[in-house]
């Protein structure tokens, strides 16, 4: 498996690089990953992981399209500020989210950290609609969601993908200054 999870930790790198760019090819190098990662996470049994991959896919494709259609001269795509309330909302949703899914794999799986695994797949799928929505706010939640990834993936002897969300938390803080930055050049649309 380490051969496998490596590739996925280098496609994931990879496209989450190329979105701290704010390059609309993290898209479908991200597509590419999430199918990878889709088989590490059933045979670790975090079913909650691999659902989100299932999940990752489908907004991909969304953000996908919606970058494309947000792209300025440079090719990359313009950023967003989040509003308040809907941050506010977004965060309860995740919540709720992670109560039930929580509760569902606690109840009628095996799922190795159930309540975990739960909550930081709901709060990932927040940070990814943020993504898509090129909210500068989606790095801030991915940050702390990657940190908590990487004593979860530790705990699992998942190492390579451990390593890979610290390089994620890397690459967070590098695409929050990135995308600020851009904030103060780019009119919001």
């Amino acid at each position: 498996m380490d051969a496998i999870e490596l590739f996925g930790a280098v496609l994931s790198a990879w496209a989450v690089w190329l979105t701290a760019r704010r390059r609309p090819w993290c898209w479908p190098v991200g597509l590419a990953s999430v199918g990878v990662y889709s088989g590490i996470f059933i045979d670790a049994k975090l079913y909650s992981d691999a659902l989100l991959q299932a999940a990752f896919a489908g907004m991909i494709v969304y953000g996908w399209l919606r970058w494309l259609k947000h792209l300025g001269s440079d090719g990359r795509v313009q950023v967003a500020t989040l509003p308040p309330r809907q941050c506010v909302g977004h965060l309860v949703l995740g919540l709720a989210g992670a109560l039930a899914l929580g509760y569902a794999m606690h109840r009628w799986t095996d799922a190795a950290l159930p309540w975990l695994d739960a909550a930081l797949t709901a709060f990932s799928l927040v940070a990814m609609w943020w993504e898509a929505r090129r909210y500068i706010a989606a790095w801030w939640l991915w940050i702390v969601v990657d940190v908590i990834y990487v004593g979860e993936y530790v705990y699992k002897d998942l190492l390579i993908t451990a390593v890979l969300y610290a390089g994620f938390v890397v690459l967070a803080a590098i695409g929050l200054r990135d995308w600020r930055r851009a904030s103060q050049t780019v009119p919001e649309a």
